[in-house]
C-alpha cells in the first residue's frame, strides 16, 4: 500500500499538540466542565454591539472575507496612531506566529525564548526546523536581559517574550523593555506578545517607534475583546516587515463575519471598561480565595491569577486532577518551578463559586496523598 512520503523534518516531529482543549477533555471525562477556567478566555463575553454585528452579517456569509481587512487594519491604524501598512491581521495570535516563523526560521536556525513560556510560538519553530534555545525565568518574571545575551551567544535571528507574561501574569515597564533591547545583537528580532496588555496596568505597553526595525509586536481580540472563538489577531511593525507576511499567509483565512465583529468590539471602548473592570473584579476574589486555603497568588496583570501551592510540579499536578474531578477546568504551567503553580482565568461569580467549593477538596486529596 502506498503511504504519504513525509519529509525527513516532518517524520522527526513528535505527534502532539500545545494544549490539550477543554473540549477533549470533557469528551474524556463524559461530562461537561461546571467552570471553563482554564484557557483564559474572556468569560463576560464579547461587546453586545459586536454580537449584534455578526449576526447581521451571516446573510451574507456566502462571501469570502475582505483579503486584505481593510475596514478592520484601517479602524485599527486610527486607534494606535499608526499606518495600515504597519499592521498585519491574522487567524488569532498563534496564526500569526506561524508566519512570522515561516518568513525568518529555517532548518538549524536559532531561537530564543523563556522555559516554560508559551509552548505554542515553539511548536512553530519546530514545525519549521529551528532549533530552540531556553532561559530560566528570573523568580516569576521572564528575564529580557538573560533572553537577549542568550540571543548574542547563539546568533539567535528570533526572540520571544510575553509582556504581561503567560503563564505567570506578570509584567515589566514598557520603559525597562525598551533600556534592556539596547542589548539585542544585531539582526536579531524581538517578537514581543501583548497579548494581555489591555489587561496592564499603565505603562506596560513598550513606548517604540512603530518603524523601528528591531521589534514586532502581537495583540489579540481573544482576551479583553471576549472573541477566542473568533480567531482575530494581528501584529504592529515596519511596514517593510508587515508587507513580508503576504508571501506566506492564507489571504483568505479571515473570517468575514469575524472580522466585522472585531471592528464593532473595537468601536466599543465603554464595554472594554466594564470588562476590564469585571477581570479586575474577579482577579481579586481568586487571590481572597487562594489565601483562604493558604496559597499564594502572584500579581497578574492578565486576566488569569497563577497560584502558587507551595510545593512542587507533582503536588499542584494532583490539585488540578482533584479540580477536573470536580468539573472545574484550570490548567498549570508546563516547566519547572512554574509548575509548582495553577493557572485559573478570571470568570463570573457562579464559575468562581465553583472554583471556591472544588479547591479546599482538591488540596485535602493532594495533601493526604
Amino acid at each position: 500500500m502506498t503511504q504519504p512520503r513525509y519529509t525527513p523534518l516532518a517524520q522527526s516531529l513528535p505527534a502532539s499538540v500545545p494544549f490539550v482543549g477543554p473540549e477533549t477533555q470533557e469528551r474524556q471525562r463524559g461530562a461537561v466542565f461546571k467552570a471553563r477556567l482554564g484557557a483564559n478566555e474572556n468569560i463576560f463575553g464579547p461587546s453586545p454591539k459586536a454580537i449584534a454585528a455578526m449576526q447581521d452579517s451571516l446573510g451574507e456569509i456566502w462571501k469570502y472575507g475582505d483579503a486584505e481587512s481593510h475596514d478592520l487594519r484601517t479602524a485599527l491604524a486610527a486607534h494606535h496612531g499608526i499606518s495600515p501598512e504597519n499592521i498585519m491581521i491574522g487567524e488569532g495570535i498563534d496564526g500569526l506566529l506561524g508566519y512570522l516563523v515561516r518568513l525568518l526560521i529555517g532548518e538549524g536556525d536559532a531561537v530564543v525564548t523563556s522555559l516554560g513560556a508559551y509552548p505554542t510560538f515553539n511548536y512553530h519553530v519546530a514545525g519549521f526546523g529551528g532549533v530552540l534555545h531556553t532561559v530560566p525565568y528570573k523568580g516569576n518574571h521572564e528575564d529580557p536581559v538573560a533572553l537577549f545575551a542568550r540571543a548574542a551567544d547563539v546568533g539567535a535571528k528570533l526572540v520571544y517574550l510575553a509582556n504581561p507574561d503567560n503563564p505567570m501574569g506578570s509584567w515589566h515597564s514598557g520603559a525597562d523593555l525598551l533600556a534592556a533591547m539596547d542589548a539585542l545583537p544585531e539582526g536579531c528580532l524581538l517578537l514581543l506578545d501583548e497579548a494581555y496588555i489591555d489587561c496592564a496596568p499603565e505603562g506596560t505597553a513598550l513606548p517604540i517607534d512603530i518603524n523601528d526595525p528591531r521589534v514586532i509586536r502581537t495583540r489579540t481580540f481573544s482576551k479583553a475583546y471576549g472573541m477566542a472563538g473568533a480567531r482575530v489577531g494581528y501584529v504592529l511593525a515596519e511596514a517593510e516587515l508587515i508587507a513580508a507576511f503576504n508571501k506566506v499567509r492564507n489571504h483568505f483565512g479571515m473570517n468575514r463575519t469575524a472580522q466585522i465583529g472585531a471592528l464593532a468590539a473595537l468601536q466599543d471602548q465603554d464595554w472594554l471598561v466594564e470588562v476590564l473592570d469585571r477581570i479586575s473584579t474577579a482577579r481579586d476574589r481568586i487571590g481572597e480565595i487562594a489565601s483562604d486555603n493558604g496559597l499564594t497568588p502572584l500579581p497578574s496583570a492578565t486576566n488569569f491569577v497563577a497560584i502558587d501551592c507551595g510545593r512542587d510540579g507533582a503536588f499542584a499536578k494532583t490539585v488540578l486532577d482533584g479540580l477536573v474531578d470536580q468539573g472545574v477546568f484550570v490548567r498549570m504551567p508546563f516547566a519547572a518551578p512554574q509548575n509548582r503553580c495553577i493557572r485559573v482565568s478570571c470568570g463570573p461569580e457562579d464559575q468562581l463559586d465553583a472554583f471556591a467549593r472544588a479547591l479546599p477538596v482538591a488540596l485535602a486529596r493532594a495533601r493526604n496523598g
